[in-house]
């Protein structure tokens, strides 16, 4: 059973595939949920859903104050942007206030965001259908104190999670799962290309491996997906690249050397920049052995 978060005033920055849910979660927890979004049309619906909408950054952070703020952004220069830029929320945050970010930012930049000011890094998995279900795995980083603050709010809208460590220690978790993602879809994508140019359905391939060793959460749902050949963006491609250059820069920065992962990311740069793919969703990675 969730917990109520009745009596909280919840700010809510980033209402996109993954964020809209996420704040409607959170309001119909019982959570006064003020949200800001780029886009006008993601806002008007969650007013309509009967939450309020902050015109500005500022406004919403002077009306949350000593209150926690969500964040599901794509980059980390957004997050660096809205929070500290001009026209931020630091321009109206309390002494007091707790930023959860639940998107996937650099690490080193986590650790200097947390420097200023009280922060949990709370990158998600599970994609949409995660944030719709409030099933997410959550991969926490942060104080002790900052995480048993967030807890509520991150057990509303996810189903498993762990606090890991100091702050950047959810980030690090973070990208550890996108390169088993970014590699595991591309592997995906070979197996069932390879038994279609073999003369076997991949439909049919897909369903006898899902008993198998190779059964995964990605060939269940993105295997569906390059079988059907349906490549709506739920996880765009322009993304996971993001993620797997930050792999890459934590990687090199830790002295893990990897010619599979220099490979992952030569195959993600052609499919986003060659192939045209980045607003496809994710699984479109099939559409290079095509």
């Amino acid at each position: 059973m969730k917990t109520s978060l009745s009596g909280h005033k919840i700010g809510f920055v980033g209402l996109g595939n993954i964020g809209a849910p996420m704040a409607r979660h959170l309001h119909e927890a019982g959570a006064t949920v003020v949200v800001w979004n780029r886009s006008a049309a993601a806002a008007d619906a969650a007013v309509a859903q009967g939450m309020r909408r902050a015109a500005t950054l500022p406004e919403l952070a002077r009306e949350i104050s000593d209150g926690m703020i969500c964040l599901n952004l794509t980059t980390t220069e957004v997050v660096e942007q809205v929070v500290f830029g001009v026209g931020g929320l630091s321009e109206g945050l309390g002494a007091g206030a707790l930023m959860v970010d639940f998107g996937t930012t650099g690490v080193a930049e986590t650790r200097r965001f947390a420097e200023k000011i009280s922060w949990v890094d709370a990158p998600v998995s599970g994609g949409q259908v995660g944030a719709e279900a409030a099933t997410l795995t959550i991969m926490a980083g942060g104080t002790e104190a900052a995480f048993a603050r967030a807890r509520p709010i991150l057990e509303t809208v996810g189903q498993r999670v762990t606090h890991l460590g100091a702050s950047g220690a959810g980030q690090v978790t973070k990208l550890a799962n996108q390169l088993i993602v970014a590699q595991t879809i591309d592997a995906v994508a070979q197996a069932l290309r390879l038994a279609e140019l073999a003369g076997v359905d991949p439909a049919l391939v897909r369903e006898a491996l899902m008993g198998g060793f190779a059964q995964s959460r990605i060939l269940e749902l993105h295997g569906d997906r390059m079988v059907r050949r349906d490549f709506k963006a739920g996880g765009r491609a322009v993304l996971q690249l993001k993620d797997v250059r930050l792999i890459c820069a934590l990687a090199e920065t830790v002295g893990l050397e990897s010619a599979t992962l220099r490979n992952c990311r030569a195959q993600w740069e052609t499919f986003v920049h060659e192939k045209g793919g980045g607003e496809l969703d994710h699984s479109g990675l099939f559409k290079l052995y095509e």
